[in-house]
């Protein structure tokens, strides 16, 4: 069952190709203003709860300190921090990404990444910006855990 506005693009060279056609290069950069400032606040998050659940587990003693797993754990922690403040963006962006467009390639529904987060907000209520958390966090957590626990451990090779 289709959900929201469908585009009908038979492929991505053929999505590409009527995009560039009906509204050019700003057309292939539609939505852009929402996955920025995603990406701005998960690699944020990403980074700083890393290294303080990293020192946390450090205080805790309960494995040793110089071991992988302190990584791991501290990867662990930050990844629910990082799907707690990128699930809002990923719902706003999905839903500015498939709104219906005019001829010049404006949405529909939204004017923009604040216009779509206030409606939803207002509209539906705060935990809506929650759609999809445990999706999002079987694609996110991992990709934390694993790029934190690998980015300590080559830091510590390269030492």
């Amino acid at each position: 069952m289709a959900v929201g506005h469908q585009h009908h693009h038979q492929s991505v060279l053929g999505a590409m190709e009527t995009i560039w056609r009906q509204q050019g290069l700003a057309g292939l950069w539609r939505g852009v203003g929402g996955a920025v400032p995603r990406v701005m606040v998960g690699s944020a998050a990403q980074l700083a709860t890393f290294a303080s659940a990293k020192a946390w587990v450090q205080e805790r003693q309960w494995l040793p300190e110089d071991s992988w797993l302190v990584a791991l754990a501290g990867g662990m922690i930050s990844s629910v921090a990082v799907v707690a403040v990128m699930t809002p963006f990923d719902v706003v962006s999905t839903r500015l990404y498939n709104q219906p467009v005019d001829g010049a390639g404006r949405g529909q529904l939204y004017a923009g990444l604040a216009d779509c987060l206030v409606k939803i907000w207002r509209q539906e209520g705060p935990l809506a910006l929650y759609k999809g958390l445990g999706p999002a966090y079987l694609r996110l957590g991992p990709h934390t855990i694993l790029s934190m626990l690998f980015w300590d451990e080559l830091r510590k090779l390269a030492r």
